[in-house]
């Protein structure tokens, strides 16, 4: 007991509270960090664009049901010292478990697809060029990050470009946002449906906007950096045996989780606010090219406008493609029984890193075709909406098992959270299913 509490001193009690408290913000702020990816951009701008403000209230019931089921996704990472997928297989039958992974890993190819596509449009925009090319050149760069460089120091430089997308908080702290309508249309969004719109639409961009903001991909990646984490950590088995350690570890979780997640969905609301105001408000309502979308951001940029926005998709993207692909390694490679860790160099574990290259490989050749980047990125949201329901479900079903999570189970208030989140994106995906 007496080194516990050295440890627990010096890693907790003696720093300074706000050196502690940054010191705790990892896997949870990464993940926050790539959850508004190139596809999350995309969506959020034509939810403005083509609702004004009916999508609002989604982003602001959101908050709360994504920090509660990304905080279950590293709790279980953290407690069971395995991946999600590995868990899954430990209490699920083999085949619901091998066919949530392929839906996985499907949506994570088609997302990293439309993120290297947008990545490349990107480029495209602001020096001209190909965007073969380009797809090409980004693809190339994130499997060298991968292989040949630690994700996290990748993380310390790429943050820097994603920095280009507080430009959104910026406009809407310039521009004049109609406060009274931003409420009585987020409230009653089906009063204030565009010419032309449906309840099918409606419903196919509800899906989107909660595909990309609680995606699957966060859940298999925080739970699997956790895992990581504790590797790097020789006393972590030992120090577990401590209640006093488990609380403030899970207090830790809890922090990062809550201040990642916050960030983030603080980007997309801005993002559906300044393209309703200086886009909608004006009469673009569909944004068909990454230009259009770029002219949210003339209010603050002017005309390096195209600048800032091909910054914001082109490092959110190179942040988002490791994740995706990883996520998607980590879970096949958790079923396979294979060596799966960022920190093992590409001859201790081949299989990992030959996932992460397929993924990625195969990503960048789909992302090379032919097809409207803007609608390829908002489909690929649907997509990881879709999927979500039966991950989640299996996720909180995990959660509240002794025999996996042992004393570490979830409490009650975060299993009526889990369950919401699920409900709320279930009917959803019902609603846009009947009225295809």
């Amino acid at each position: 007991m007496p080194n516990f509490n050295a440890k627990f001193l010096r890693g907790a009690v003696l720093l300074p509270r706000g050196i502690a408290a940054v010191r705790r913000l990892g896997p949870g702020l990464i993940t926050g960090a790539a959850d508004d990816d190139p596809s999350g951009i995309a969506t959020y701008s034509q939810a403005g664009a083509q609702w004004r403000f009916g999508l609002v209230w989604m982003l602001l019931l959101t908050t709360p049901l994504m920090i509660g089921i990304q905080m279950l996704s590293a709790r279980i990472g953290w407690a069971t010292g395995r991946g999600l997928a590995a868990n899954m297989a430990a209490l699920c039958p083999r085949w619901l478990t091998h066919s949530l992974i392929a839906l996985l890993v499907v949506a994570n190819t088609i997302n990293i697809a439309a993120d290297i596509g947008a990545m490349a449009e990107a480029a495209r925009l602001i020096v001209g060029g190909s965007t073969v090319l380009y797809s090409l050149m980004f693809g190339a760069l994130c499997l060298l990050a991968q292989v040949f460089f630690s994700y996290e120091r990748s993380v310390r430089l790429l943050k820097w470009l994603t920095l280009s997308l507080l430009a959104y908080f910026a406009v809407v702290m310039v521009v004049h946002v109609p406060l009274k309508q931003l409420a009585v249309e987020s409230l009653q969004p089906w009063k204030f449906f565009p010419a032309g719109a449906s309840v099918r639409d409606y419903a196919a961009m509800v899906v989107a906007v909660l595909g990309t903001t609680i995606s699957p991909y966060l859940f298999f990646w925080q739970a699997s950096q956790e895992v990581e984490d504790q590797r790097l950590r020789p006393d972590a088995a030992e120090l577990r045996n401590h209640p006093a350690y488990v609380q403030e570890h899970l207090a830790r979780i809890r922090l990062d989780t809550t201040v990642g997640m916050l960030l983030s969905n603080g980007v997309a609301l801005s993002i559906v606010i300044a393209t309703a105001v200086t886009l909608n408000l004006h009469g673009i309502t569909q944004i068909q090219t990454s230009a259009q979308a770029a002219e949210a951001l003339r209010p603050v940029a002017g005309d390096l406008a195209f600048t800032v926005f091909a910054l914001g998709i082109i490092g959110t993207g190179l942040l988002a493609v490791p994740v995706l692909a990883g996520s998607a390694a980590y879970a096949v490679s958790d079923v396979l029984g294979w060596k799966a860790s960022l920190s093992h160099g590409f001859h201790e574990a081949r299989g990992f890193y030959g996932l992460i290259i397929a993924a990625t490989g195969l990503g960048t050749v789909l992302g090379m075709m032919e097809v409207d980047p803007i609608k390829a990125l908002v489909w690929s949201a649907v997509v990881n909406g879709v999927i979500s329901v039966p991950i989640m479900a299996v996720m909180l079903w995990l959660g509240q098992s002794t025999r996996i999570m042992g004393e570490l189970t979830i409490s009650l208030r975060h299993r009526l959270l889990g369950w919401a989140a699920t409900a709320l994106m279930g009917i959803a995906v019902v609603v846009m299913l009947v009225t295809l």
